[in-house]
């Protein structure tokens, strides 16, 4: 027989029949089994085996038969063990006696009783090492609210836990942490604490409700500011991933953690069950909250579940989604940490329909943007002979406000004096904002040669940008 370890699953026995030895003294409560007498490949096959009753805690051998995949697994308790139930699964084993008598697990088996076909399981180093194709730092933001109720967030912690098994956690590969959204966030564990599937499985069966309100927003805030450290486990040139799960609708605003999230580099996926009823509508702050939350809104990021019953067919295209890392691009991008002054021409050579013309243009650009007041920030200046600071960096903190004073400027009219008006803009609207993280952009427009000189001032500007 196959020696393996007490936490050995279903799923990582590559062979269809296998004779294996399970070792002795494995604590019964850390076991994960699913089913009765037929069990989902995700259960540990020394557990299902001590749970049928083929072998008692001491150990031995057991043959091993792979199975299709089931609709149900039931829960039962028997010997020690309270299998788990389990909805729809790819594939399942059973466990029977060898054939012959069940050998003392003293360790590994002499390497002549290896099946003749050669084939044999995974070395322990290499589960260890996790998924290297699916490298990411993954936070589950789970709802923890009175919204989703303790049989909901039981079913929700359910599909978490396959969505882990299935991600192939490891030191290598993708390591995750859980948060729990209600009244106030509460991180469960974070990066550093599991890198094993076993462990991870066991912490989030550990998790207790918290109930509350759903306050998400405060949550998803939370795991970018907080949970995402070095401290907790980070890891430098790994992509960072949020999975918020949402039970209905957020109590709170969840754009602003969105902004927030993206300032610190983290990719928020949504994932949405049980949208809102017509009744409930009136109730939801925002009801395009998930699109103003994700990283970006084009449909990668988020994710619908009708249910919370029957989820085990969307483990697979969500871990799909979460190891595609070239959809990764939420660091700090130019849409959300700019600051773009906006140098416009108001001289009598454009005349007013240009003029207005030029304001179109500036909010169009500037609809592309995410403006906050930690995000993208906005200035205007209008010049001709003279210059007029239409608004600042710090005077408006949203798109609406920013695109409402914009069709507001009224148009100067005079001469051409686009030096002058560089060094004014670079010394009044950018001097103020000398320790900004964001990088800075001076765009100007104009219709025709200045009358004075702009070289020297835009090799200053320029230098100054430095």
């Amino acid at each position: 027989p196959i020696a393996i370890t007490c936490f050995t699953r279903g799923l990582d026995i590559r062979m269809e029949r296998a004779d294996v030895l399970c070792p002795g003294g494995c604590p019964l409560r850390d076991f994960y089994v699913f089913g009765n007498t037929v069990y989902a490949s995700l259960s540990s096959v020394c557990g299902a085996a001590i749970h049928k009753g083929v072998i008692s805690s001491s150990g031995g051998a057991v043959r091993f038969y792979g199975l299709p995949g089931r609709e149900n697994y039931s829960s039962v308790n028997a010997n020690g063990i309270q299998s788990q139930m389990l909805t729809r699964w790819s594939s399942s084993f059973t466990i029977t006696e060898t054939q012959t008598r069940a050998l003392e697990a003293t360790g590994r088996a002499p390497a002549t009783a290896r099946p003749a076909t050669g084939k044999r399981l995974k070395k322990t180093s290499e589960k260890k090492m996790g998924n290297k194709d699916c490298k990411a730092d993954i936070a589950f933001l789970i709802d923890g609210s009175y919204n989703i109720g303790q049989r909901r967030f039981n079913l929700q912690k359910n599909f978490v836990g396959k969505v882990a098994v299935m991600l192939g956690i490891g030191t290598e590969g993708p390591h995750v942490g859980l948060v729990q959204a209600s009244e106030h966030p509460k991180i469960e564990f974070s990066l550093k604490n599991f890198t094993s599937t076993k462990d991870v499985l066991f912490a989030i069966k550990e998790i207790g409700f918290r109930g509350g309100n759903s306050n998400t927003g405060k949550a998803l805030k939370h795991t970018a500011q907080r949970f995402f450290s070095a401290d907790s486990g980070v890891r430098k040139g790994i992509p960072k991933v949020a999975v918020v799960f949402i039970d209905g609708w957020p109590s709170d605003d969840i754009e602003e953690a969105g902004i927030v999230a993206r300032e610190f580099g983290v990719n928020v996926f949504v994932v949405s069950v049980a949208k809102p009823t017509a009744e409930e509508l009136g109730m939801v702050q925002d009801v395009s909250f998930v699109d103003k939350a994700v990283c970006q809104n084009n449909g990668f990021f988020s994710y619908h579940i009708p249910t919370w019953f029957g989820t085990t067919k969307f483990v697979k295209p969500l871990v799909q989604k979460l190891c595609t890392h070239e959809q990764m691009m939420c660091s700090k991008t130019c849409y959300n940490s700019v600051n773009i002054a906006f140098l416009i021409d108001g001289s009598s050579s454009v005349g007013d329909s240009n003029f207005r013309l030029m304001l179109d243009f500036v909010a169009r650009v500037v609809e592309t943007f995410e403006i906050s007041d930690i995000g993208t920030k906005v200035a205007a200046v209008q010049f001709t002979y003279d210059q007029r600071t239409e608004f600042s960096f710090t005077d408006y903190t949203t798109k609406e406000n920013v695109l409402a004073v914009i069709r507001q400027i009224r148009y100067m009219s005079g001469g051409t004096a686009t030096g002058d008006a560089v060094a004014f803009t670079v010394r009044n609207v950018f001097g103020p904002l000398r320790d900004s993280p964001n990088k800075n952009f001076l765009v100007v427009l104009t219709d025709g040669q200045s009358y004075d000189d702009v070289r020297g001032p835009a090799a200053a500007a320029h230098k100054a940008a430095k």
